[in-house]
């Protein structure tokens, strides 16, 4: 139980890391954070006291955090979109990346103009807008946080832990 893990977020409820339950408790008992998530029904007792186990902690002190650029690859962009054709929605076979205004209209090599794209909506779309082709995307491409781009793939222990990771669709 103390092995379950704890979404530690900073003062303002930004991600910093996970931690254990065992850690996060200590972090309560000394006064550095609060419990914001509890899995449901499930208790920590000793002699004297007794609390819920936490699945995500605040801190009360800001912690300043630096975390390095998430670089521009072909599989941070599909792992962004989850694997996912950004046009029809297919998640088998081999996927691409897409250009959503193409280079020849002066689109670039950015978060916002690259997406996961099927083979076959790929050639489909060719060399033209979106709008050219008669296709709309799924959703509008966006630079990733970190932790978007780090979970975006992995079974979360508590569903909890999506609205804080930003991963809530």
């Amino acid at each position: 139980m103390l092995n379950r893990l704890v979404l530690l977020l900073n003062q303002n409820y930004e991600p910093v890391s996970i931690i254990r339950a065992k850690k996060a408790i200590v972090l309560i008992f000394l006064g550095k954070a609060e419990i914001v998530e509890r899995y449901d029904g499930i208790k920590i007792r000793s002699p004297s006291t007794e609390i819920p186990l936490p699945s995500i902690v605040r801190l009360y002190r800001y912690v300043n955090i630096h975390r390095r650029e998430i670089p521009l690859t072909k599989k941070n962009v599909l792992k962004r979109d989850n694997y996912t054709c950004q046009y029809c929605g297919k998640r088998k076979g081999t996927m691409t990346v897409d250009h959503v205004i193409p280079k020849r209209l002066g689109g670039k090599d950015t978060w916002e103009n690259l997406v996961c794209a099927c083979i076959e909506c790929n050639t489909k779309k060719g060399d033209r807008t979106p709008e050219e082709a008669g296709m709309k995307l799924l959703k509008k491409p966006a630079k990733p946080t970190y932790f978007q781009l780090l979970y975006s793939r992995i079974t979360l222990p508590d569903e909890k832990w999506k609205q804080y990771l930003f991963l809530s669709s």
